[in-house]
């Protein structure tokens, strides 16, 4: 049963990590039939702690409550990817999740889980920034690139900031159901599940040459991305052979002609339909991929999500078009 929470502070916690964990679990709703939460906040470092935002928080209970707890949290705070953590708070981690409770980290707290052993031989989520840092610094863990959050064999993990809300209501879902969670969500005027993962949010520059010898044909191709070509036709615009062109392609930009031009056809994708009501017929053309259908493959593949979800979260009129 999810009835016992506590949230562990660090130094210099983020106030909005902090906040999503406190009204999902903190705010008493059992007038409107919800259940109510055994909530406390705990500090790790002394009762009174900065937070990232200039202000204090007191904290007056201690880590001995974490041994109370169905649920222990460990939000964000400052230089959690580099700092060392207090080893009792280690320890009590590692307590929770031996006598069976859950133990989730929102954005940067997923360096104190991997700090205390948590993260070796589990998949585990991170903000897209701290994905590389975390799985060198944890060579055991497995950590997923683009997803908002993993829950594995009692250790849950949430990518940056907003995803700590994905993973708390996955949480209340799981243990009390999609009524319940609904209800949370509907309290906190979120969605109950967001389609997708990180990838939606990550603007990733395509890579160019490093000379001009293929300069002129990349940028042939990026006014022509509605048109069907071939690595044939490239190469005689380059006046090379096909092969030496795809070599000196893959030399200087990283990768193959097709993906490069994917790559270019997604990106215009989304910018369309961020920024334009072009109907999703009507950006597949414009963008080179010629129907729906096969916009709604490769984006769903790259991106994570659809074009008409991409669409609602990022135009607000998107629903109506």
């Amino acid at each position: 049963m999810l009835q016992n929470v506590a949230v562990v502070l660090l130094d210099g916690v983020h106030p909005f990590e902090l906040g999503v964990v406190c009204e999902v679990f903190g705010l008493d709703r059992t007038d409107e039939g919800l259940p109510g939460y055994d909530f406390a906040v705990v500090s790790a470092e002394g009762p009174r702690l900065r937070t990232h935002a200039g202000f204090d928080v007191f904290a007056a209970e201690g880590l001995e409550r974490l041994d109370q707890a169905d649920l222990v949290v460990v939000p964000a705070a400052d230089d959690a990817t580099s700092r060392e953590f207090p080893r009792d708070v280690l320890g009590a981690l590692n307590r929770a999740v031996e006598r069976g409770a859950t133990v989730l980290s929102v954005c940067s707290g997923v360096f104190v889980l991997g700090a205390a052993g948590l993260l070796d031989g589990r998949r585990c989520a991170a903000h897209w920034r701290h994905t590389e840092l975390l799985a060198a610094r944890h060579p055991e863990a497995r950590v997923e690139q683009d997803v908002l959050y993993v829950d594995d064999a009692g250790v849950v993990t949430s990518a940056g900031t907003a995803a700590g809300i994905d993973a708390c209501l996955h949480l209340v879902r799981k243990e009390q159901g999609v009524a319940v969670a609904n209800g949370i969500a509907r309290r906190m005027v979120v969605p109950p599940h967001r389609e997708g993962g990180q990838a939606q949010f990550v603007a990733r520059p395509l890579p160019r040459a490093t000379s001009d010898s293929v300069g002129g044909v990349l940028s042939w191709m990026e006014r022509h991305l509605d048109q069907d070509v071939t690595v044939d036709d490239l190469a005689a615009r380059a006046l090379m052979s096909p092969r030496t062109f795809a070599r000196r392609f893959q030399q200087e930009t990283g990768t193959t002609p097709y993906r490069w031009l994917l790559g270019q056809r997604i990106l215009l994708a989304r910018e369309l339909l961020e920024g334009t009501g072009l109907t999703v017929d009507a950006v597949a053309a414009r963008a080179g991929f010629g129907n729906a259908a096969t916009l709604r493959h490769h984006f769903c593949r790259r991106v994570g999500t659809t074009p008409h979800a991409y669409r609602r979260t990022f135009r607000p009129d998107g629903a109506r078009l």
